[in-house]
């Protein structure tokens, strides 16, 4: 899976190498390339940005830099994706779906946004990773190539993501470590007893009564599939 990232501030997925996702790029199971939009400035002082037609607050990022950009990286089976909060919100189904893809390329606003020509002309795609503002698409894009990343075969195991949250509209059952007792709670007795069969039918019930509790949204949809 190769994930190319069209950003003003490539600084910002430093964090990208590390743990998971930071393993899995050093074996070459996923590879992320950043792209610094202001290298593609023709401005002396690498301005990519200007003010918006018919007035308004802010800067606007210009169509022929962020396209320039997007030239550099783009093949013919890439999905181009751009975060944004008008864009279809984000949840496990589409990151799913995406896993499947082999190429990606993320494009990141910033300022006031992009000018919608652009958009129009190399976006196949725009997500949302919740409704609410931030002040660029640098941290969506990096919450999208996580969730990805997990599902891309080689970068965790099989069973991990079977039995996380979200899968089958349930949220996950409770997780317990060692020491076996703390702070005066005890592991549960039936995750100690070895009973597998019985402690694979704990988890599914405290899944579903969780799921009850916190996200009755999703437990509806999980019966209206039935």
């Amino acid at each position: 899976m190769k994930f190319d990232v069209l950003t003003l501030f490539p600084e910002m997925f430093e964090s990208l190498n590390k743990s998971i996702i930071g393993k899995a790029v050093e074996k070459q199971i996923i590879d992320i390339n950043l792209i610094n939009i202001r290298d593609f400035s023709k401005d002396k002082h690498k301005k990519v940005d200007d003010t918006p037609y018919g007035g308004g607050a802010g800067m606007i990022m210009r169509p022929d830099v962020v396209y320039d950009a997007y030239e550099s990286v783009k093949k013919e089976n890439a999905k181009v994706i751009y975060l944004s909060p008008k864009g279809t919100k984000l949840n496990q189904k589409k990151v799913v779906e995406l896993s499947k893809e082999d190429h990606i390329i993320l494009l990141c606003g910033h300022y006031e946004g992009i000018d919608q020509r652009v958009i129009d002309e190399i976006v196949d795609e725009e997500i949302s990773i919740g409704d609410y503002v931030l002040t660029g698409g640098e941290i969506p894009a990096m919450v999208l190539i996580d969730s990805i990343s997990r599902y891309v075969d080689g970068v965790i195991s099989n069973a991990s993501v079977e039995e996380e949250s979200f899968t089958n509209n349930l949220l996950e059952y409770p997780q317990y470590t060692r020491p076996e007792e703390f702070h005066g709670k005890k592991v549960p007795e039936i995750l100690i007893s070895g009973h597998h069969e019985n402690i694979k039918k704990w988890r599914q019930e405290k899944s579903i009564e969780i799921t009850k509790k916190k996200r009755p949204d999703l437990f509806e949809k999980k019966e209206e599939i039935k």
